[in-house]
């Protein structure tokens, strides 16, 4: 929200930002498209962008890191993943760190030392329950100190929820009024392990939901020795989206939630392309 006054005159201005990630069926990464390309809608309206960039633009991120226990034997290459994952940050990039295991804790607050951020994972224990939620909850309280306007969340757990005290509907809103991207790496045993506790059977779905609502995605591991790739793979398509700004024609300040839709004018010469974007917004209101 831009404001400005100059005697009886007042500019109010509200753009919209989505972030843009454009794939082709193999998964690759498809950069160097312009704006000519794009179509963005509010509730079915067609937009005009505004701005369009494909610059690798600094991010906020916070890492949200299960210490539960039954992570134990996944602890160390799960700390190898965030140390691939920073591996692809830029300079200007700052780092939040938030732990959980019955109760989320604060480790390390924004920061662009990576190295801080990863020596404090060094010490991480496993025990207790999974309060996957509650951490999910604090990340997007801590976005709030954010200095970058491009901003993410890492989530790197192995099971569903058993120890928050929000519900999933409470974080599925939430998630909604943030402009947040999501990204999650689940580490579930596979689907024909006895030992999956009902929690861990939802935990999946759970992740993908909140990731979709964001523009972001989930990853589904059950092999842990692919973890590191998979967080290099999200620091990737973090430094190799787009992002278009529009202002929206409906001015309403209702608090209403808008629904986002962006199309892609397929190149010629290419395959079908599939593009992810945050499924909307909430208005601001009076």
């Amino acid at each position: 929200m831009l404001e400005g006054r100059q005697g009886n005159i007042r500019i109010n201005t509200t753009l919209v930002q989505v972030n843009l990630t454009v794939t082709d069926p193999l998964n690759r990464f498809v950069t160097g498209l312009t704006k000519e390309y794009f179509q963005a809608f509010e509730d079915k309206v067609e937009q005009e962008i505004a701005q369009f960039s494909n610059e690798d633009a600094p991010i906020s991120i916070c890492v949200v890191f299960d210490t539960s226990g039954s992570m134990g034997a996944k602890l160390q290459k799960s700390r190898e993943a965030v140390t691939q994952f920073m591996k692809m940050a830029n300079t200007e990039d700052e780092f939040c760190l938030i732990q959980f295991n019955d109760r989320p804790q604060l480790v390390t607050p924004f920061t662009s030392d990576t190295d801080r951020v990863q020596s404090q994972l060094t010490f991480t224990q496993s025990k207790g329950r999974t309060a996957l939620l509650d951490g999910v909850y604090m990340s997007m309280a801590q976005m709030k100190q954010a200095h970058n306007a491009r901003k993410a969340i890492l989530i790197i757990s192995d099971g569903g929820d058993n120890s928050s005290r929000y519900t999933e509907s409470e974080i599925k809103n939430a998630v909604r009024e943030a402009d947040v991207q999501l990204y999650a790496i689940g580490i579930f045993e596979p689907v024909a392990s006895r030992s999956r506790t009902a929690e861990e059977l939802a935990g999946p779905d759970l992740l993908r939901q909140l990731a979709e609502q964001t523009g972001g995605r989930s990853f589904t591991v059950e092999n842990i020795a692919e973890l590191p790739d998979i967080a290099a793979k999200i620091g990737t398509e973090l430094r190799n989206q787009y992002v278009l700004y529009y202002s929206p024609k409906n001015q309403a300040r209702d608090g209403k939630y808008r629904h986002i839709t962006v199309k892609i004018k397929q190149p010629r010469g290419f395959p079908a392309l599939k593009v992810f974007y945050r499924l909307g917004y909430y208005a601001p209101a009076q």
